[in-house]
């Protein structure tokens, strides 16, 4: 089922990186796009296009939601879709990961999901469709060495996921997760961590990565479509999550590979 034209789209963390890609493919099919993102005034990459609004919305904070509530009733008296991207990165050794680290990433990356679909699932089950569209990571399904926060934050937006896949599905309403591995984005920009290997480890694999946010987008909003729930947009990581499933052992040599690689830059 293809989106239609004139769908109502929310999409956090669209400034940049994939939220920004995403709000192309729908303006792309002549959609109706409130942008958000903390910024207090509209970013320079969201001026100019053609049926995009913009919401200033910082995801840890209640109020901010409720604007973007009460915004989306006056303005679109209802939600075709709710994508739930913004995010931040943390990793490295749990040995210098800070608690306070732990509760900024929580607070976004999960929290802010959580806020997200409670906010917008009463709307949606009251006109009996919509569809919520979380971003994960495929650090949800799989779980590298050296990125506890990331993993433990990305794995619990899976399981909310699945969640209300289960729980909406008699109003009407569709969850799709999204987890992607690494892609270029900005998200090198958020990165905390005392772990400054590690750190610089994972800038490099976003930095050096084939695929870009535009083609991540362009896999999301085409599997959305099709009402899928699970979405890995890259091959190596539908490989790594199939090797968990169906090849633990194949899994388990991975990481320990992986972990033994990290261990050499310390």
């Amino acid at each position: 089922m293809s989106i239609a034209p004139n769908s109502r789209v929310l999409i956090t963390g669209a400034a940049s990186g994939l939220g920004l890609a995403l709000v192309h493919q729908f303006v792309e099919r002549g959609c109706r796009v409130l942008g958000t993102d903390v910024h207090g005034e509209l970013p320079e990459t969201l001026r100019g296009l053609d049926g995009v609004s913009y919401l200033t919305l910082d995801v840890t904070k209640d109020v901010d939601w409720a604007k973007a509530y009460d915004w989306v009733v006056e303005q679109w008296d209802g939600l075709d879709y709710l994508f739930n991207n913004a995010g931040v990165a943390a990793g490295g050794r749990i040995e210098l990961s800070e608690m306070d680290q732990w509760q900024w990433i929580v607070d976004i990356n999960l929290l802010g999901v959580a806020r997200g679909c409670r906010t917008f699932t009463p709307m949606m089950k009251a006109q009996g469709s919509g569809h919520i569209v979380n971003t994960a990571s495929a650090a949800g399904l799989i779980h590298p060495p050296r990125m506890s926060e990331y993993n433990a934050v990305k794995a619990g937006v899976v399981a909310l996921s699945e969640t209300l896949f289960h729980e909406l599905k008699p109003f009407g309403v569709t969850v799709s997760v999204v987890c992607p591995t690494f892609f270029r984005t900005n998200l090198t920009d958020s990165l905390r961590g005392k772990d400054e290997g590690s750190q610089k480890m994972a800038a490099a694999l976003i930095d050096k990565a084939k695929t870009t946010a535009d083609e991540v987008a362009a896999s999301v909003v085409k599997d959305v479509s099709r009402g899928k729930h699970i979405i890995i947009p890259n091959r190596d990581g539908r490989i790594a999550y199939r090797a968990k499933r169906f090849a633990r052992p194949v899994y388990y040599r991975m990481m320990a590979n992986a972990s033994k690689k990290m261990t050499k830059t310390d």
